[in-house]
């Protein structure tokens, strides 16, 4: 197992954040944005751009800037790449608030590294079209979005 942890965030977060050699990345912008200033640090980066959107009707031809098979496709070859390594890695996926469609992407990357998944409960906004795209290439992962129940229980259990 080389991906051993992910992360999912925001744009704001991610961008400030020292780099790591052994942290690979999935930025992901909005297509009317520029990319995200990352630290060079980050050796391992894939940049991506589409909007945080469903689709219509999936009869109808798929808008410019929405997720598509081929953006699912480059995310499932880069984890595979990143997966394969001989050390271990962590995986940071970020997008513009960090809510939805990188909550999606990160729960792809922890099915698919059968890696864990900090903030898991946190994913319950994921957008379910980018789940869905990705699942297709992969029919074997379960990848399921939980219900916002155990970020309420999370945010009101008492700490130590």
């Amino acid at each position: 197992m080389s991906i051993n942890k992910v992360f999912f965030t925001s744009r704001k977060l991610a961008e400030s954040l020292e780099g790591n050699p052994y942290m690979a990345v999935i930025s992901i912008t909005d297509p009317t944005t520029p990319e995200a200033r990352l630290d060079p640090l980050f050796r391992h980066v894939l940049r991506l751009s589409f909007f945080d959107a469903l689709p219509a009707d999936e009869y109808q031809p798929p808008l410019p800037g929405l997720f598509d098979r081929k953006l699912a496709r480059q995310i499932s070859d880069f984890v595979q790449e990143i997966h394969q390594a001989p050390f271990q890695m962590s995986m940071m996926v970020h997008c513009e608030y960090g809510i939805s469609r990188s909550a999606a992407v990160a729960l792809f990357v922890a099915s698919f590294a059968d890696a864990p998944l900090e903030a898991q409960e946190f994913t319950y906004e994921a957008n379910p079209w980018v789940v869905d795209t990705l699942q297709a290439l992969h029919p074997q992962l379960n990848i399921d979005i939980p219900s916002p129940d155990g970020a309420c229980d999370r945010r009101t259990a008492l700490r130590a």
